[in-house]
């Protein structure tokens, strides 16, 4: 009998250490393209922030640009994941689309670097993502679970029929996005700080009924 190959000792303990390594990698690869974008990011930095070596982070990822693909695609990865486990097949149609609308102004709100690389992406005109094909079928999550929402909705009438799921998320996107990329010139021209801890829930709130109500108008 062939006997399978015994790992060798410590094998799993530096799996590990890998796996972790990669993942501060990314961490602070994450705050620093956010920070300084694709061209003035350097890996030496972020090799000396996480204790590692340029060489290191090129073995594990293949290169900056291979780096910055890996932190665009987990950054949209992360968005999606946090819908898709929201669980809303028990509410209303009202209430589903509102816990949605939240959901997405809360992961917006605690993670400004992901609103930051989406900006930069759209300066350079979608250079990067253009290559990352799968995110298109990730991105698509989004508009599938509001497309559920919404029949249910309108098998209750409702919803208005004159919107589709694309509408929705572009509305609830645009207004967590403004919450971030905007709130420094907001802040100057009218004095009031969007990531003011005190007024998150009345803005949370806000975009809940926005939503809520434009969809339920006849």
């Amino acid at each position: 009998m062939v006997r399978a190959p015994v790992p060798a000792a410590g094998a799993a303990p530096r799996q590990r250490d890998a796996e972790r390594t990669k993942a501060e990698i990314l961490e602070v690869a994450t705050t620093v393209f956010a920070r300084d974008g694709y061209s003035g990011a350097r890996v030496d930095e972020i090799a000396s922030i996480t204790s590692t070596t340029k060489r290191m982070i090129y073995y594990y990822f293949g290169g900056k640009e291979q780096l910055y693909l890996t932190v665009l695609e987990n950054a949209y990865n992360g968005v999606r994941t946090a819908e898709q486990a929201l669980e809303v097949d028990d509410l209303d149609p009202v209430s589903a689309i509102r816990r949605l609308a939240e959901l997405t102004y809360d992961y917006h709100h605690e993670h400004p670097d992901f609103i930051r690389l989406v900006s930069i992406e759209n300066i350079h005109r979608g250079e990067f993502i253009r290559r990352l094909d799968t995110l298109r079928t990730v991105a698509h999550r989004a508009p599938a679970q509001i497309a559920r929402i919404l029949a249910r909705g309108r098998a209750e009438d409702l919803f208005r029929t004159d919107v589709d799921e694309i509408d929705v998320h572009m509305v609830i996107s645009a207004y967590c996005v403004f919450q971030v990329a905007n709130r420094h010139t907001f802040e100057h021209l009218f004095g009031r700080d969007l990531a003011d801890e005190d007024a998150r829930s009345h803005h949370r709130t806000m975009m809940g009924d926005l939503v809520s109500a434009w969809l339920t108008r006849r």
